[in-house]
């Protein structure tokens, strides 16, 4: 969200096969991202409707089947890549490796190692500097993201919720909560931060560099229960570069005037008057909110205090 000199490439003589596969060309790739909107779709038809509208780049989904998520048929990839002019994401099962070495050599220009997926490996995820492919991981908290960022992940995506309601307080919480313990990290002594990282569990030399940079030292997007434009400049606000938008968007009558709506509040999330506009005329373009009732009367039974 700062300047374009923000993020920058940590140094470490632990990076595995650095000459073959140089982080830095994966750190730029994912700077292009920053600012944008990334929609998630299951078709053709849907990745060009997000292309006219906007979004800086479309990953692609296995359509809903229920029971396991998988890999998108990589001739559905291949069909989307060669008819759109903006990059293409596609997903990858975590800790499944075989997936990433065939959306790599596919030639898709992002792997997201997904946890909304079903999990390959439930002990380790894909050993990324093994990759040319720029890749992108979830994380809740500074830790889980640090720890990707070590693996290879040159682009961070803190997920909320997974289920399509639109609900966007629990990618509030957890972005607030990385937000914060870098706020923690920053006020501390040079001293103070190998127990810091000891206790989130993250190696020491990215725990500093997140410190002298202020921010994660990667690309880092929000993603789940995006709905309109006020949640998008909501998490661009707090602090993130860019969003994700699920699968709902295009769940309404018109999904271009939706995702258009999004792209431009991304863009201009500091101008009420351009999120006032963007936000008008939506009501027909906005999936629906579902919060259990026992939510409802915690948020009832707090304002009672």
């Amino acid at each position: 969200m700062a300047d374009d000199n923000a993020v920058t490439l940590y140094s470490s003589a632990a990076i595995t096969d650095a000459k073959k596969n140089p982080f830095s060309l994966k750190v730029a790739m994912a700077q292009m991202l920053r600012g944008g909107a990334v929609a998630e779709v299951t078709s053709l038809d849907q990745a060009k409707i997000a292309e006219s509208a906007g979004a800086c780049c479309v990953i692609v989904s296995d359509p809903p089947r229920g029971g396991i998520s998988r890999m998108a048929d990589p001739s559905l990839i291949k069909e989307i890549k060669q008819a759109l002019s903006i990059p293409v994401m596609a997903k990858a099962r975590v800790g499944h490796f075989v997936e990433g070495q065939i959306l790599e050599q596919i030639g898709v220009d992002y792997i997201d190692e997904s946890e909304v997926m079903g999990v390959a490996d439930e002990n380790h995820f894909i050993n990324k500097h093994n990759f040319g492919v720029t890749f992108v991981c979830g994380c809740r908290d500074l830790g889980e993201a640090l720890r990707r960022v070590r693996e290879g992940s040159a682009m961070i995506r803190t997920q909320g919720e997974m289920k399509g309601s639109g609900n966007v307080a629990e990618t509030v919480r957890n972005v607030r909560k990385v937000m914060g313990e870098i706020r923690v990290l920053n006020n501390m002594d040079e001293d103070e931060v190998f127990a810091f990282a000891k206790r989130i569990g993250a190696p020491y030399d990215i725990v500093a560099q997140t410190k002298q940079m202020g921010r994660l030292p990667v690309v880092h997007f929000a993603a789940g229960g995006i709905a309109t434009p006020a949640d998008a400049a909501l998490m661009m606000q707090l602090g993130c570069d860019g969003v994700f938008l699920g699968q709902e968007v295009f769940d309404c009558e018109d999904p271009y005037k939706k995702i258009w709506a999004i792209v431009q509040a991304v863009r201009n999330y500091n101008d009420p008057m351009e999120l006032a506009q963007a936000s008008s005329g939506l009501e027909h373009a906005m999936a629906g909110l579902n919060l259990d009732e026992n939510r409802v009367e915690r948020f009832g039974a707090a304002d009672a205090y």
